[in-house]
């Protein structure tokens, strides 16, 4: 299994050179017979046992000259040109070994695939390693060796015959210059980019310095980056996330030999660890450790952040004797108590024996997007989505193609908020130099679920002011808490929102009645460039104050309370617990249709139905709440139309008491 590694970074030792000189033959007996060729044979073994590769390569060339059916010179030059990853060359020289004889080595055929599937020859490659297989009493890690690489040359084979559209495009001057630019991240609403670039120090040739750069889209274009110097120290940043709404950021950084982080204060538990910065006022605060929970002796980096608020996903590495291995992708959720819970690992249709990495999670908060060796691609790191099941399991790992995937490490995925459009680092002719960042189209079967967002601004209804308050997005379906989160100081905030849901948006504030709202996505279409915008007044909590509980739901001339309706309920009664002086009183409401008496029977019996839940399940004294139906006595807009009659069906609680 480890083997493999040789598809990813090649290195040989003198056994591997040596092996074509072991053979069914007797001791010190060869193919050849010619002396001459013998002789510079086994003087080029010894050349390459004194780590003398260019005088070893000569001999053997010279083996091979004096006799061109010489298999253990072919053999061994071919391993020595793998070694220096002269791929062309190598795959010559193993073929020739086994067009002279195919039964002298079996092991010829499994490293004359392997370098076949590096040269991304899949087909030829697979009928190789197939061959070899058959082969009996063969090394049983070879051959386990031989079956991965099998299964992904048999993917590749196919997969390259369909290829995905792909069309890399250069972001720009704005964000790309000479230096390196990678590790992209981008807030929910696509509008600021934050990338890690390398800066050169003329002092150390050959370092560089990653900071943190940041660039704003404006005018279909981003703007000039400005380096983020809140964050940047003398020691290196890299691998940002930032949360939806741009107001948190975590990202990797790792200790020099003094265990420095690289600036004052920032230190951690292992190598490299994640820190969190939070903006406050416009401002970014000092970074902290994202603490021991998730930041351990090994190395933690490459976080992800979900949209929800809840959800930190990153990459964690086991040191052993300087190296990284066993690098998964894990996750941890920051609990009511504002702490993170012990990571989990994600499961095997995400990881497996081999190695993971670049983990992110898409704002729809149900795609994952991350790279990988151990799952069937082309060779090396490929780029996988994995969906979030019913269950909350994480679905099998889908490769994206060819060639968005190819015989190279290919990682660093960022998928925008909107699914269409998907950016990456290269290296590729025709940039601005060095890495540089681009983007392309994301192909249509591999796109994240669609999303919209809201965002607005909090206020005090009586005096106007700008507030910060907790507000929470709910799954009206199921009641399940989608995002958790809060307005800054000037009263903004931001919320995505994955289409064909129905959701409960509820704001509350200590000294004011709570706020509830829903967006009904269920069914309609969502056009992520015109997002909810909203103005949320808070009204203070006072005698006499109103407020329409707007996630109550009936069916038609009916009092029965729907499921739906259970979050908003528990949001009242959670909001009563924590008023418990607080009186109220629950009026029904209808449109001015249908017959009186009855209206009059219905309004009364929904807000009685409302009454006896929040006092069942909600635990509230009943001499705290009091119910009424007022039937159309009361209509907020005129009986007009059937949208001014929908609004006047409504349930309301009015403060009686404070």
């Amino acid at each position: 299994m480890g083997s493999f590694k040789y598809i990813f970074a090649i290195t040989f030792g003198l056994c591997g050179l040596l092996g074509f000189s072991q053979s069914s033959l007797p001791p010190g007996e060869y193919t050849s017979k010619s002396k001459s060729a013998i002789k510079h044979f086994e003087e080029g073994l010894k050349y390459y046992q004194a780590r003398n590769v260019a005088e070893a390569e000569k001999e053997l060339l010279k083996a091979i000259k004096d006799d061109d059916s010489f298999i253990e010179a072919h053999g061994a030059f071919a391993q020595l040109k793998r070694e220096k990853m002269e791929l062309e060359q190598a795959e010559i020289h193993y073929k020739k070994a086994i067009d002279i004889n195919p039964k002298f080595k079996a092991r010829t055929f499994y490293d004359y695939g392997e370098v076949l599937f590096l040269e991304a020859k899949y087909d030829l490659a697979k009928t190789t390693l197939e061959t070899y297989l058959k082969f009996e009493r063969i090394n049983p890690n070879t051959k386990e060796e031989a079956e991965f690489i099998l299964m992904h040359a048999k993917f590749a084979a196919e997969a390259i015959k369909k290829p995905k559209p792909f069309t890399p495009i250069n972001i720009g001057p704005g964000i790309n210059t000479e230096n390196n630019e990678y590790f992209p991240a981008i807030t929910g609403d696509g509008k600021q980019f934050l990338f890690t670039r390398g800066i050169p120090d003329p002092q150390q040739p050959g370092y560089e310095n990653e900071d943190f750069y940041t660039s704003t889209f404006i005018d279909k274009a981003w703007q000039t980056a400005y380096p983020i110097v809140a964050i940047n120290s003398i020691g290196n940043e890299g691998a940002p996330t930032l949360s939806a709404d741009g107001n948190i950021m975590f990202f990797a950084s790792c200790s020099n030999e003094y265990g420095d982080y690289g600036a004052e204060g920032r230190k951690g538990f292992g190598s490299c660890d994640i820190f969190y910065a939070q903006k406050v006022n416009g401002k970014w605060t000092k970074p902290r450790n994202a603490g021991p929970a998730v930041n351990t002796a090994n190395w933690e980096t490459q976080p992800s952040f979900s949209s929800d608020g809840k959800t930190l996903y990153f990459v964690r590495g086991l040191l052993s004797r300087g190296n990284v291995k066993q690098q998964d992708i894990y996750m941890s959720v920051i609990g009511d108590d504002g702490k993170f819970s012990n990571p989990v690992k994600l499961n095997a249709n995400v990881n497996t024996a081999y190695k993971e990495e670049s983990v992110f999670i898409h704002p729809d908060n149900q795609t994952l997007y991350f790279s990988s060796e151990g799952h069937p691609g082309f060779g090396r790191l490929d780029i996988f989505i994995s969906r979030r099941q019913p269950d909350g399991e994480w679905g099998p790992a889908v490769n994206l193609g060819y060639p968005i995937n190819s015989i190279e490490d290919d990682n660093s995925l960022l998928v925008g908020p909107d699914g269409n459009i998907a950016y990456f680092s290269s290296a590729r002719k025709g940039g601005f130099g060095g890495l540089d960042v681009y983007q392309f189209e994301l192909p249509k079967d591999v796109k994240p679920e669609k999303i919209t967002f809201t965002k607005g601004k909090i206020y005090n209804a009586k005096t106007k002011e700008a507030l910060e308050a907790n507000f929470e997005l709910v799954d009206l379906a199921n009641g399940t808490t989608i995002t958790q989160s809060f307005s800054d100081a000037s009263g903004q905030f931001f919320i995505t929102l994955t289409a064909n849901k129905n959701y409960m948006v509820n704001v509350n504030k200590p000294g004011f009645l709570f706020y509830s709202d829903n967006f009904a996505l269920k069914g309609k279409e969502t056009d992520f460039a015109k997002p909810y915008l909203l103005e949320i007044p808070l009204e203070p909590i006072d005698t006499g104050r109103t407020v329409e509980l707007k996630n109550i739901f009936f069916d038609v001339n009916k009092w029965d309370l729907k499921p739906e309706s259970k979050a908003e309920l528990e949001k009242l009664a959670a909001f009563l617990a924590k008023n418990p002086t607080l009186k109220i009183e629950l009026g029904g409401h209808t449109d001015n249709s249908g017959d009186k008496k009855f209206n009059e029977l219905l309004s009364t019996n929904r807000a009685k139905a409302v009454y006896d839940y929040v006092i069942a399940n909600g635990k509230i004294a009943a001499a705290r709440l009091s119910y009424k139906g007022y039937a159309d006595k009361r209509p907020k807009v005129p009986n007009d139309s059937p949208d001014n009659k929908a609004k006047n069906r409504r349930t309301e609680f009015k403060v009686t008491s404070k």
